[in-house]
């Protein structure tokens, strides 16, 4: 009995967790076939990593919009119903990325991730 008491801390905090991160459900992180799909049907490709990273390489037709620059530079994305797809290198610049521009009313959002997922 001692033991199932010790089993169900771990198996709460797992659930707690799972709870708390169902919070950033909304976040549309797309698959490579999904991002290639809305690029291709005229969706924004926007890279988000620092400009040295970017003039070293990036997928064509991406646009250069460093994260800490997104606030300031929103609206050289055009409308904000227009898609957009964002990615960085690991994925948490285009997460938080997507974040800022979807606070600031950008409908059609969505997150690639990391460039290698293209």
């Amino acid at each position: 009995m001692k033991f199932l008491k010790l089993l169900w801390l771990p198996v709460a905090l797992v659930l707690a967790l799972a709870w708390m991160s169902r919070g950033s459900a909304s976040h549309a992180r797309v698959s490579s076939a999904e991002a290639h799909r809305l690029v291709g049907s005229g969706a924004r490709l926007v890279d988000v990593r620092a400009s040295f990273e970017f003039a070293a390489g990036h997928i064509p037709g991406a646009i250069n919009l460093p994260v800490q620059q997104v606030r300031e530079r929103q609206q050289e994305l055009g409308p904000k119903d227009k898609p957009i797809v964002v990615y960085c290198r690991s994925g948490h610049r285009s997460q938080v990325a997507y974040d800022e521009l979807k606070s600031a009313g950008f409908t059609q959002l969505y997150d690639l991730g990391p460039m290698t997922a293209w």
